[in-house]
């Protein structure tokens, strides 16, 4: 199986490198910018295409690694070209196969979509850490099923959901990642609030985080939980929400408080917590 990209940004690089380097087989590239389908094509040893129905005809699966808002549009004009027989792939975290491609079925092609959990920054290097992530596969049984065993070939990791579990799957991934900037910036807020620069209150969060976040990633957050709500300290909750402003400040310090009290109780099942609930209740008001 021959597979081709259309698009030559990031995940595009990342991608042909990884597979190129596995043992996959490659037709090549084609962007709108001929210099980025040859600048692909020459990291991955492939060809640069300036015909498009030239890569869909080479190709056994084509992948469109574009901008999401571009995906479909992208795929529309393939439509236009015999599509019998391939496999028709995004890299999109949010959007599920059917929802990118619709009415693939009526061209003859399966649909799926390959997302890597991996923040793919760098056209050049991220390939290196690709092996390390976790790939989330959904679509057609048949293009999934042919997948996984490539990408574990390339040492990922590999996990399949539905379509009607994609939206709730790119909403954990933002979680961990994105809705994460939100607290620190709110904590460099705080600490600005007793005299700090933004750029000295992120080089003291720095170790805290550093150190939190390995602890976390080793054993999991119940077990990592420290701090006042682990220890049930009303009297310290009471403060931090006295100092806090009411509005957006206070409703995300009590709305992350009161799942941190649901992990404390996992952790420490014969504690009452039930003052706790109550405050950061009454906090959130």
């Amino acid at each position: 199986m021959k597979t081709g990209f259309i698009g030559a940004g990031k995940v595009g690089f990342s991608l042909g490198r990884l597979f190129a380097e596995n043992g996959i087989p490659l037709t090549g590239y084609y962007s709108r910018q001929r210099e980025s389908a040859e600048e692909a094509a020459n990291f991955t040893g492939t060809h640069a295409y300036s015909d498009l129905c030239e890569l869909v005809q080479d190709s056994d699966a084509i992948f469109l690694t574009v901008p999401d808002r571009t995906i479909t549009s992208v795929y529309l004009e393939l439509r236009s070209f015999s599509l019998s027989g391939k496999q028709i792939c995004h890299c999109s975290g949010a959007l599920s196969a059917r929802e990118a491609f619709p009415g693939l079925a009526e061209t003859g092609a399966l649909g799926l979509s390959i997302h890597p959990l991996f923040p793919v920054s760098s056209r050049y290097d991220s390939y290196r850490e690709l092996a390390d992530a976790f790939f989330c596969l959904e679509g057609k049984k048949q293009a999934v099923s042919a997948w996984k065993p490539l990408l574990e070939r390339c040492g990922c990791t590999v996990q399949t959901i539905s379509a009607e579990g994609k939206p709730l799957y790119h909403a954990a991934c933002a979680t961990a990642s994105n809705l994460v900037c939100a607290l620190v910036q709110q904590s460099i807020d705080q600490l600005t609030r007793c005299g700090f620069d933004e750029q000295s209150a992120l080089r003291a969060l720095t170790p805290l985080i550093r150190s939190n976040t390995a602890r976390l990633l080793e054993v999991g957050p119940c077990e990592a939980l420290t701090g006042p709500v682990e220890r049930n300290d009303c009297e310290t909750v009471k403060k931090h929400l006295a100092c806090i402003p009411e509005g957006r400040e206070r409703a995300l310090y009590t709305a992350a408080t009161r799942n941190l009290i649901e992990l404390a109780v996992r952790r420490h099942p014969d504690e009452d917590y039930g003052a706790l609930r109550e405050l950061t209740e009454e906090g959130h008001k």
